[in-house]
């Protein structure tokens, strides 16, 4: 999510006259809380807190100011994150080619398409994204070995949001 996306969703929580917002994902927490009370001639803001939901500490953050809220963004990572950042270097990321839902299987007493492990070929199927009542057979565009799922089933995801990881063979 990018700075520009949380400064239109504190526009669009600021004129819902929402007064309190709570949103998780993609290891992201972020708060949005309107001010109980406001002074005669004070302006009202709201403000805003992100945080990753990870447990590991952030050495930095920086609070912005967009118009009248303020946004708390972290700076740096954590060295558990950039360890496993360097250590799937080798593998292929497979990511959403749409907008939608996300489903391992083709329905909720079927097996999932790939599972950790399974090698898969170019063309295969290895999962379902549901659009607009449609539903989107993806297919793998390399072959090689599952090392990860980075996505939980029936959850949505963006375009371009990783969706495997993969050795490729």
């Amino acid at each position: 999510m990018t700075l520009e996306d949380i400064q239109e969703l504190i526009k669009f929580v600021a004129k819902s006259g929402a007064t309190e917002v709570d949103l998780e994902f993609e290891g992201i927490k972020i708060s949005i809380k309107s001010p109980t009370k406001k002074r005669r001639g004070e302006k009202e803001e709201l403000v805003t807190i992100i945080q990753q939901a990870q447990a590991a500490p952030l050495s930095v953050s920086t609070p912005t100011i967009v118009s009248d809220q303020v946004v708390t963004i972290p700076i740096s990572e954590s060295s558990e994150t950039t360890e496993t950042k360097s250590d799937n270097s080798n593998y292929v990321t497979i990511k959403a080619s749409m907008i939608g839902t996300f489903y391992r299987s083709s329905g909720p007493d079927t097996d999932a398409f790939v599972n950790i492990g399974d090698e898969i070929k170019e063309g295969s199927v290895i999962c379902i994204i549901e659009a607009m009542k449609l539903f989107n057979e993806i297919e793998s565009e390399i072959s090689g070995k599952i090392v990860k799922v980075l996505v939980d089933d029936n959850t949505p995801v963006e375009f371009d949001q990783p969706l495997f990881l993969v050795d490729p063979i």
